[in-house]
């Protein structure tokens, strides 16, 4: 097993900006059944969350009869029309590549499809830089559970606590808390929050989100260990 931490990422909202393409998918699947309206405050209470999970809550909230199955191939057809605008945090694109010269091990992990994720990575030219990762396809449950980034840290044959986790929202901190390992957080919703609020656990936070990110600042971070 590698001896160097391994750096596990969030995608939607961390690495790459697809959130409006998310909302603008889930409103157009929600309005093919009848429900108008969505707002992007609506979808922001759902950003971290699996894409499955929030379409299982909105499907209740709606009385939607359609299955979640077919929800999701609905969701996931528009996303993938809309995904080549697909843009990387020009930051996050730095840190990626100051991490691949050093010999970190990487992954991504996330509550997207296969596909979703496929399709962000080459958008973004990110696939060369990270051709491992998980989907919400590959584990039983989503985040706040731990499972994706656990599933990450055995392909990247890495022991958990050998890893640190990059996120931009409060469920995925809280899985890479139950996972063991650490944690870098940059939130999508930055706003004050004195004690940390949903970040709390979270080793390395960059309060204002990626307009504070500092590349350098979090590689140093992980090479020390913490």
């Amino acid at each position: 097993m590698s001896t160097m931490p391994a750096v596990i990422f969030d995608l939607d909202g961390t690495l790459v900006d697809t959130e409006p393409l998310y909302y603008e998918a889930g409103r157009r699947t929600l309005e093919r059944y009848g429900v108008t309206g969505f707002t992007w405050e609506e979808h922001s209470r759902f950003i971290g969350i699996g894409t499955r999970e929030t379409l299982e809550t909105l499907r209740d909230r709606y009385r939607i009869e359609a299955p979640v199955e077919e929800l999701l191939a609905v969701k996931n057809r528009h996303y993938l029309e809309l995904a080549a605008a697909t843009e990387i945090f020009p930051v996050m694109r730095t840190f990626v590549e100051r991490l691949t010269a050093a010999g970190h091990p990487l992954a991504v992990a996330s509550g997207s499809s296969r596909s979703a994720i496929e399709t962000a990575l080459k958008a973004t030219g990110l696939d060369a830089l990270l051709p491992v990762y998980v989907s919400a396809e590959d584990v039983g449950r989503g985040k706040p559970e731990p499972d994706v980034f656990l599933a990450a840290a055995r392909l990247l044959s890495v022991d958990p606590g050998q890893c640190v986790v990059v996120e931009d929202a409060g469920p995925g901190v809280e899985a890479a808390r139950r996972a063991g390992m650490r944690c870098i957080a940059v939130p999508y919703v930055a706003g004050p929050s004195p004690d940390g609020g949903p970040f709390a656990s979270a080793g390395l936070l960059f309060r204002g989100g990626q307009p504070e990110f500092d590349a350098q600042r979090a590689y140093e971070w992980v090479a020390a260990g913490g």
